[in-house]
């Protein structure tokens, strides 16, 4: 992607910010965060910054491409405040796609969630029956039904939702701010290297599809570039135990910091997550370039060098 308007929403959060420092060296990039969970340190010189609401009048929706990426993302928030998640994640997703369409926006790729899948430890592709066990899964759900309408009814804007699988960077990226709600992998590597025992639910061997940010990147901007339409896994299909997690990252930082195990708290916990992404594949030919191995050595790099 060259020389386009592009906007971000959420984009001095996590993904939005590494998306946005990306896309700022070939295009004219506007991040648009309210700084509940993002930091415009985050963000380097050649983004423009607006602290702004996905829920507010006139956003700078002029652009050749919007990602919509700002939501309240996890299962906690909105246990803790359901409405205001439906206002963000529904209310503030719709606000932006109006504002998107009469601004003459022809292409939007919004943020959506593998976990309305449920626990399946099997490759999943994106076609199999979704449940909305938590708020957070329904309002991302509501997010996709909503771009289906648009979709179906409306000419001038294609929508494509991407289905995250934890996404991880380490608290050396652009991850740090998020504290208790950053990916267990940038957690568990900031508590063994300072001596502290991880703590994991039921007995660690419940696996997750840990995707690398530089790869969640890549292919949103992909996305982008090829105009999709419709919902995509974004995952590796490569599934880890929490338990070899935290083997990997002793191993790595040369540590022998043994995790602590206490009961899942948690009705419908998610027990295990992989992605199918022969869809995404097919389309624009994206693959994970990182393995875990080689995301764990990037997440405790900082950790080494000190």
């Amino acid at each position: 992607m060259h020389d386009k308007r592009v906007l971000v929403t959420g984009g001095a959060g996590f993904i939005g910010s590494n998306l946005a420092n990306d896309l700022a060296a070939d295009n004219d990039v506007i991040a648009v965060d309210n700084e509940f969970l993002g930091t415009p340190d985050n963000l380097d010189l050649g983004v423009e910054y607006i602290k702004r609401d996905v829920l507010d009048d006139d956003l700078p929706t002029d652009a050749d491409v919007v990602y919509h990426l700002a939501a309240l993302s996890s299962r906690q928030m909105l246990e803790e405040n359901p409405r205001q998640g439906a206002r963000v994640n529904v209310e503030g997703f719709v606000n932006v796609v109006e504002q998107a369409i009469e601004d003459g926006c022809d292409t939007f790729i919004y943020a959506s969630t593998s976990s309305a899948y449920g626990s399946r430890a099997e490759p999943t592709p994106e076609n199999v029956p979704l449940e909305a066990s938590t708020g957070y899964d329904a309002s991302m759900l509501g997010r996709e039904r909503y771009a289906e309408y648009y979709n179906d009814f409306y000419d001038e804007v294609t929508l494509a939702g991407m289905r995250f699988f934890s996404v991880y960077q380490g608290y050396g990226g652009s991850e740090e701010h998020k504290g208790q709600y950053a990916n267990t992998v940038s957690q568990f590597t900031d508590k063994i290297a300072s001596g502290e025992s991880p703590v994991l639910w039921g007995d660690g061997t419940q696996t997750r599809d840990f995707t690398h940010v530089f790869d969640i990147v890549r292919g949103l901007k992909q996305a982008g570039e090829a105009e999709l339409a419709g919902v995509y896994n974004l995952g590796t299909g490569d599934p880890y135990s929490f338990n070899e997690m935290v083997k990997l990252i002793n191993e790595t930082l040369g540590t022998d910091v043994d995790p602590e195990y206490e009961p899942i708290p948690l009705e419908n916990y998610v027990h295990d997550t992989c992605a199918d992404i022969s869809k995404i594949n097919d389309a624009v030919g994206w693959e994970p370039e990182i393995n875990f191995e080689d995301g764990i050595r990037r997440v405790c790099e900082p950790y080494i060098k000190k």
